[in-house]
């Protein structure tokens, strides 16, 4: 499986995990503290700068961000249609500065590390009898790498209607996708129980 982790030296990357990982969480729940237009417009800003930080080629660091905000964007046209402009621009600010961060995250934290901390993160948790602090880590990890395989795959089937001169629509592409992942899922669920994960 691919990463998105970025593989260089800044200062994003010389940060501790769990210090990219509280302030993403601080921040995520501050947006929601506000509907300035000039304060979310200046988060996203902050956002796009800490981003670029990365390191990665201005093409493909878009390239990575497109199907998100495309997403984002769907969102934001919904809620415009549906409630108000400026709902749909308080939105479309806050998730795209949530995007913008979160891609930095994972841009500048291994896997490993991600689940090391969010396991260590969940072990409260799991002293209240409330979840396996391992489980979660697993599931979070697993997340992170089943996004970027997602895209690749979702690329590779429009190329493939494409060569065969069908028609490339959303739900043409989405039938093949839902079906290879849950097919990878059902693999990575047997390989899991087959290394005795969970029993640990």
């Amino acid at each position: 499986m691919k990463s998105l982790y970025v593989e260089t030296n800044t200062i994003l990357h010389r940060l501790s995990p769990r210090t990219k990982l509280v302030a993403l969480a601080a921040i995520s729940v501050a947006l929601f503290f506000t509907r300035s237009y000039v304060l979310l417009a200046a988060a996203a800003a902050a956002g796009a700068f800490s981003y670029l930080l990365v390191g990665l080629p201005i093409r493909e660091a878009l390239r990575r961000l497109l199907p998100v905000f495309a997403t984002i964007a769907a969102v934001a046209v919904f809620n415009f249609a549906f409630n108000s402009a400026e709902e749909a621009i308080v939105m479309l600010l806050r998730l795209t500065t949530l995007m913008l961060f979160a891609a930095t995250v994972t841009a500048t934290v291994t896997v490993a590390s991600f689940i090391d901390e969010i396991t260590a993160l969940a072990r409260p948790l799991e002293r209240l009898g409330v979840v396996r602090a391992a489980d979660i880590g697993l599931a979070a990890g697993l997340v992170i790498r089943f996004v970027p395989e997602i895209l690749d795959r979702y690329a590779a089937i429009r190329e493939a209607h494409a060569a065969r001169g069908l028609k490339v629509g959303f739900l043409t592409v989405l039938a093949p996708l839902i079906i290879l992942t849950l097919r990878d899922a059902d693999n990575i669920a047997a390989a899991i129980d087959a290394r005795g994960f969970r029993r640990q």
